[in-house]
């Protein structure tokens, strides 16, 4: 099976990363990428998730989502994956082009390759769970039915 590994925004795939700047509104709102929609869903608190929603930049978004000093939503771990679903399918159904790329993958195992990340990614090493690319395999998937 072919694999494509993706992780930096300026490499080949980098349009899969969260951090691509594609813009999604969901929830009535307009959020800078998926990174943002996903980070601030992390908490309850709708002024928090309003000073993630309008930073400009992904990775600052991020730092703000991993700030342990905010409270998670009590259902956080449960709901995370149906989350990034969710910004996904936003983020692939509102930019024909990416769901074009996406779907041009064809059968490939997509892989989110990097050491930072054993959850979302592969950890580096290829024993992470890549839960990013497992859920955009499905995705694919799922536009790729509605396709035909």
């Amino acid at each position: 099976m072919t694999e494509i590994k993706f992780y930096s925004t300026q490499d080949e795939f980098g349009e899969f990363s969260n951090f691509a700047h594609f813009p999604i509104k969901l929830d009535g709102k307009i959020w800078h990428t998926t990174e943002h929609y996903f980070q601030a869903q992390k908490f309850a608190d709708k002024q928090y998730q309003e000073k993630i929603r309008t930073e400009k930049s992904p990775m600052i978004a991020a730092r703000l989502g991993r700030d342990r000093k905010q409270k998670l939503r009590k259902d956080w771990e449960s709901v995370k994956n149906n989350v990034m679903k969710k910004a996904l399918l936003a983020k692939f159904t509102q930019h024909e082009d990416l769901k074009n790329l996406l779907i041009s993958t064809g059968e490939a195992k997509l892989i989110e390759h990097t050491e930072n990340d054993a959850y979302w990614g592969d950890g580096g090493d290829g024993k992470g769970k890549n839960f990013l690319g497992i859920l955009l395999m499905q995705v694919r998937e799922e536009l790729s039915t509605s396709n035909t």
